[in-house]
């Protein structure tokens, strides 16, 4: 009988913890995309400013209106590529990043899940007679909660790939834009 308030204690005890395991990881895991976001950033940054510094000498040599122009139009292409592969790693990051946290959290919720159900094993093998039907209807509650979260997992994960799926549609569509554009530009020249 004195077996319940330690159980409950225990419990208490596991629960935090895996609480505390759950945030770490996902905290882990959120420091992890916004290093490979950063990093992508400056790599970025370094080469735009390279690639300007060149492109600025380039079109400052033009002999003419016309080479300038010239000189113009074929960047478009080339900055536009850039672009697009700018935005496709942006999109990789994210799509990586909500993919860890979606396994860290299935994994923390399944075995935060696996101790509740142990724990309320334990505790209705102490449980006074009599109790069987509130112990049947709270276990129905828990796997009534379990079921939902399962139905809330596959929601989010079909809405994660509804985005990517957008996303690799809007670059596409941004670089044939892009191409046509600059067939257009250099057409003109």
């Amino acid at each position: 009988m004195f077996a319940f308030p330690e159980q409950i204690s225990n419990a208490t005890k596991a629960n935090m913890e895996a609480q505390f395991a759950m945030f770490s990881s996902l905290t882990t895991k959120a420091f992890e995309g916004m290093e490979k976001l950063v990093e992508l950033n400056l790599t970025a940054a370094k080469a735009t400013l390279e690639e300007s510094s060149q492109t600025a000498k380039q079109l400052m040599s033009a002999k003419n209106p016309q080479e300038f122009f010239t000189l113009s139009a074929a960047q478009a292409q080339p900055t536009a590529e850039k672009a697009m592969s700018y935005g496709r790693q942006v999109a990789a990051i994210a799509t990586g990043a909500q993919q860890e946290f979606t396994r860290a959290a299935e994994e923390q919720i399944a075995e935060g899940g696996r101790k509740v159900l142990s724990l309320v094993d334990e505790v209705t093998k102490n449980a006074p007679a009599g109790t069987e039907n509130a112990v049947a209807a709270f276990k129905a509650g828990l796997t009534n909660a379990s079921a939902g979260y399962e139905q809330f997992t596959k929601t989010a994960k079909q809405a994660a790939q509804v985005v990517e799926t957008n996303v690799t549609a809007a670059v596409t569509q941004f670089s044939q834009a892009a191409e046509k554009a600059t067939a257009r530009a250099t057409a003109k020249v």
